[in-house]
């Protein structure tokens, strides 16, 4: 899960960038489903969800690809600060599919 703080008026290209950046996801080893959220509170507020089989598939595998690149260049330039990222473990599911 990533805290996402975009720039002030950057919302759209973030959304695009991350639209774009779907398929690198998609393609990378392990992963299972990505989600966007953005808060209601806080508009320039998103958190990033990926799910994958293994934590190395994320922090090592995608972290030091090609792919990971263009995502950062695809949103760099639209974060207002570092993302916050944390690994979470699913302890729970009680709704549906959606994560």
């Amino acid at each position: 899960m990533a805290r996402i703080v975009v720039k002030p008026g950057m919302e759209t290209a973030f959304e695009t960038g991350v639209a774009e950046a779907a398929p690198l996801f998609r393609r990378a080893k392990g992963c299972r489903a990505m989600a966007l959220r953005r808060s209601q509170e806080n508009p320039a507020l998103y958190v990033l969800v990926v799910e994958g089989e293994t934590l190395e598939d994320h922090t090592v595998q995608f972290r030091e690809s090609e792919d990971f690149q263009t995502w950062r260049r695809l949103v760099g330039e639209t974060f207002a600060e570092p993302p916050e990222v944390e690994h979470l473990n699913l302890v729970a599911h009680h709704f549906g599919e959606e994560t």
